[in-house]
Order: structure tokens, then C-alpha cells, then sequence
């Protein structure tokens, strides 16, 4: 067990005390550890996951199976890198089209 002990010294008011005893506990890891308990998540047996991954690859493969007979439409996905260029435009790019917008 790990105390944590604070003295108030001379002309220090009770609210600074207390933000120095918050410190201190903050310090020795105390809360962390305690929320580490008390919020422990089980881990998934071999079983389950296993279930869950054929699953998975059940759903891909009835995505795949319906997008070939023509039920659902393919999404488009975005290119991945930055130097790709999205289909359907032109070589020829408009001026602030190639500028980096800051977020």
C-alpha cells in the first residue's frame, strides 16, 4: 500500500494543500493502477476470436458474391497516397487545387 501524505506548512491555505496531496497521489500511479482494476477487460478466448474472424470473412465474401451479381454498388475508395490522383480528373489542374488546406 502506498501512502501519500501531505503537511501543510506555514502560510499555505487549504485549497493549495489539496492540490499538493492531488499531485502526490498523482505521482505514485495510485489512481491509474486502481482504474487498471477496476476496469480490467477480460481477454477474448482463442474460440471467440476465431469466430469472430470467420465471420468477418464470411460478411467479405457475401459483400464480394453480391457486388458480382449486381445487388449492391461497389463504394469508391479514396487513393491512399498523396501523389495518387482521384479517378475521373483531368492532367490539367486549376489554380489552388494543388494547395495544402490547413486543418
Amino acid at each position: 500500500m502506498i501512502n501519500a501524505e501531505v503537511q501543510k506548512s506555514g502560510g499555505e491555505n487549504v485549497l493549495a494543500t489539496i492540490r499538493k496531496f492531488t499531485r502526490r497521489v498523482q505521482g505514485t500511479n495510485l489512481i491509474k493502477d486502481m482504474r487498471a482494476i477496476r476496469y480490467h477487460a477480460r481477454l477474448r478466448s482463442k474460440s471467440v476470436v476465431k469466430k469472430s474472424a470467420l465471420k468477418l470473412l464470411k460478411r467479405k465474401a457475401d459483400y464480394r458474391q453480391l457486388i458480382k451479381e449486381g445487388k449492391v454498388i461497389e463504394r469508391v475508395r479514396r487513393p491512399m497516397q498523396k501523389d495518387q490522383k482521384p479517378q475521373g480528373t483531368t492532367s490539367q489542374s486549376r489554380f489552388g487545387e494543388t494547395t495544402p488546406i490547413a486543418r
